[in-house]
């Protein structure tokens, strides 16, 4: 079952965290336009302190438009919080969600 991460995001900014158990987890970030070409860059964070720093562990870079685009990774470490943080966004009616499955 997937858990979202982010879901239909609009604006710049970080997900809640998500605390999760075990190495493997499969991350996908996909996105819209609801007209013309737009752009979407997600980081992909992690921490295993409830007050550490966030980490980059990757980052998604979506070209946009009004077919569905994505990309993903596989997560192979056993990090205690995950959190997609959507740090660029542009194109009319742009909308980015991230899942974490595994």
């Amino acid at each position: 079952m997937a858990i979202k991460l982010m879901d239909a995001a609009t604006a710049t900014g970080a997900g809640g965290a998500v605390s999760r158990s075990g190495a493997k987890a499969a991350i996908e970030a996909h996105g819209t336009t609801s007209s013309g070409a737009g752009a979407a860059t997600v980081a992909i964070e992690a921490r295993n302190e409830g007050t550490g720093a966030w980490l980059t562990l990757a980052t998604i870079t979506l070209t946009l438009s009004t077919t569905v685009s994505g990309d993903g990774f596989v997560l192979d470490a056993p990090w205690a919080q995950v959190r997609a943080n959507l740090t660029a966004i542009s194109g009319t009616g742009a909308a980015v969600t991230v899942t974490l499955g595994g």
